[in-house]
């Protein structure tokens, strides 16, 4: 990631992070959380909470993208037992240093985010645990021919709480061991998703004049994906797509391709909305749930090219059936059971994105209750480790 920034980027993306000052993290610090990005900031707040809640001392939340700290503050910001700041990069010094400021009792780490140093130095005095924790297939394979070097790390580790039976079955392959892995689910499941009133709806499509033309949002969206999605919407009628890229520095290459196709656009912060623009293009953070929340169809990115997707349950969450791509690595079994369930639609090209479109538009009372039923099933996630965290602290005190 850092290789796709500038010379001068690179450096302050550096220099941000490994000359923070740390002396003014209290000493009551007994929790430090690390994740990496949005993603993982926002699927963390159940359990995040439930710590303020369960759990004596102050929290330390770690970030390694701006984006991601953005987001961490404007989620926890406002509680005052929350301390927010870049992840060092993984720097020994570093961490020494918040390591001599407070007084650690448990480390977690969200998902993938295996640093060496973290786990090494917080490992001699601290309780270290994996949270959601998931391989994918190319990290697998990535992580086997290393797995010398890895097995030593992961026996560090004191628990895992696994997304699903082969995360478990790729760790104990890689040395965990087996005692120490707990399937729990996937803590997304427990993302708290605002809520809109229909007031509120109709009020936002009146501002976004969108009239009575119905409205396309393709989320999270990558390169080599806008290609497809217009294609797409060049033969819809009555649409109006909003796109709303991943990382907002993409925002001039996607300018470029519309005019390069003649498409009529509108940037979301222009002051003024206009009635007969095509597409709208979000150069704007924070604002997809909204626009989920009133969209007639859905588009989550990532998956029409090999990354693996992002959140299938944020459109879920407001009742839309999503569309999305083959490529599902970082989203395997959500993926899988909203296909199971049939309350989703996986395409390869425009032409298989028109007929889930046609699909989505002749859907049926039917479907939008099995959407419910299935986030009903997978809820309380965080709850279970906040649980088996609680016991394990309770009798640590004893």
């Amino acid at each position: 990631m850092i290789s796709l920034l500038g010379k001068e980027k690179q450096k302050d993306f550096i220099h941000k992070r490994i000359f923070q000052e740390y002396k003014a993290l209290p000493k009551t610090i007994e929790i430090w959380i690390h994740a990496s990005s949005v993603g993982e900031v926002n699927l963390l707040e159940r359990f995040l909470l439930g710590c303020l809640e369960a759990f004596e001392g102050e929290i330390l939340l770690t970030v390694f993208t701006d984006t991601g700290k953005e987001a961490a503050l404007q989620k926890y910001g406002k509680y005052e037992r929350v301390h927010i700041l870049y992840f060092p990069l993984d720097d020994k010094v570093s961490i020494q240093k918040i390591l001599t400021q407070i007084s650690l009792k448990n480390l977690y780490i969200i998902e993938t985010e295996l640093w060496p140093n973290l786990i090494r130095f917080c490992k001699k005095e601290a309780r270290v645990v994996v949270l959601n924790g998931r391989i994918s297939n190319r990290s697998f394979g990535r992580y086997q021919k290393i797995k010398f070097l890895l097995t030593p790390l992961l026996q560090k580790i004191d628990y895992y709480y696994l997304q699903t039976e082969e995360d478990k079955k790729r760790y104990i392959a890689l040395g965990a061991k087996e005692e120490y892995c707990n399937i729990v689910g996937n803590l997304k499941f427990d993302i708290s998703m605002p809520s809109y009133s229909q007031e509120e709806k109709e009020a936002y499509r009146k501002e976004l004049k969108l009239n009575t033309r119905k409205l396309w949002v393709a989320g999270s969206t990558r390169t080599g994906e806008y290609e497809i999605l217009l294609e797409a919407f060049q033969q819809l009628e009555d649409y109006t797509l909003v796109i709303v890229p991943r990382h907002l520095e993409r925002v001039p290459e996607i300018e470029s391709l519309l005019k390069e196709k003649k498409i009529s656009y509108q940037k979301y912060t222009d002051e003024e909305k206009r009635e007969d623009i095509a597409v709208l293009l979000v150069d704007k953070m924070g604002v997809l749930r909204k626009l989920y929340s009133i969209a007639d169809v859905t588009f989550v990115g990532a998956t029409l090219v090999n990354i693996g997707g992002h959140s299938l349950l944020e459109p879920l969450a407001y009742g839309k059936t999503p569309i999305f791509g083959p490529y599902t690595q970082n989203v395997k079994e959500i993926a899988k059971e909203i296909l199971e369930k049939k309350i989703g639609y996986q395409v390869v090209d425009a032409k298989t994105m028109l007929e889930a479109i046609d699909m989505i538009e002749q859907q049926s009372q039917e479907v939008r209750e099995k959407v419910e039923c299935f986030l009903k099933e997978n809820k309380e996630v965080g709850k279970k480790i906040l649980e088996r965290e609680d016991q394990w602290n309770t009798k640590k005190k004893k």
